[in-house]
């Protein structure tokens, strides 16, 4: 699997990709709020679309106590527009194509995909707070409960 791993306390790697409509995001212009950075592999698979909704379904809680959610995948831009639209997803999605960020945080790799060894991308999620230090990194997630997982270590009400 891949050597790198962020931890709690480290800063996370700044970068600039372009959102679901083609606009450059900054990390470092989300300073001052708290971030739920998460990587999945496929935009409209169905585990990543479970993971999605599941965000998606807890963005007003999550929202409630001062998070702001962020996905990012290898998708294009209007590749995550058609995801956002197709799924009413109401929180950013960000492109990564040459996958240059998911390396930056340990999260482009060697994994297990049903019993053999393939490079991609491992499902993971990183919480920010707002001077941009990883207070949570979860690496190797499962696509279905984690939202609810991440809100108990959150301590957000179900």
């Amino acid at each position: 699997m891949t050597e790198l791993r962020l931890a709690p306390g480290s800063t996370a790697p700044d970068f600039t990709l372009l959102d679901q409509d083609g606009s450059p995001v900054r990390l470092e212009d989300l300073r001052g709020e708290k971030v739920v950075l998460y990587f999945y592999p496929a935009a409209m698979t169905p585990g990543c679309t479970t993971q999605a909704c599941d965000f998606r379904d807890s963005i007003s809680s999550l929202q409630g106590v001062g998070y702001r959610v962020v996905g990012i995948s290898r998708d294009e831009p209007a590749k995550l527009a058609e995801f956002r639209d197709r799924d009413a997803l109401t929180f950013t999605l960000l492109s990564d194509p040459d996958h240059a960020v998911h390396t930056a945080y340990g999260v482009w790799g060697e994994k297990m995909n049903y019993g053999k060894v393939v490079e991609g991308v491992i499902r993971s999620t990183f919480v920010l707070d707002e001077q941009g230090v990883i207070t949570h990194a979860l690496y190797n997630v499962k696509a279905t409960g984690h939202v609810a997982r991440l809100r108990k270590i959150l301590g957000v009400d179900a």
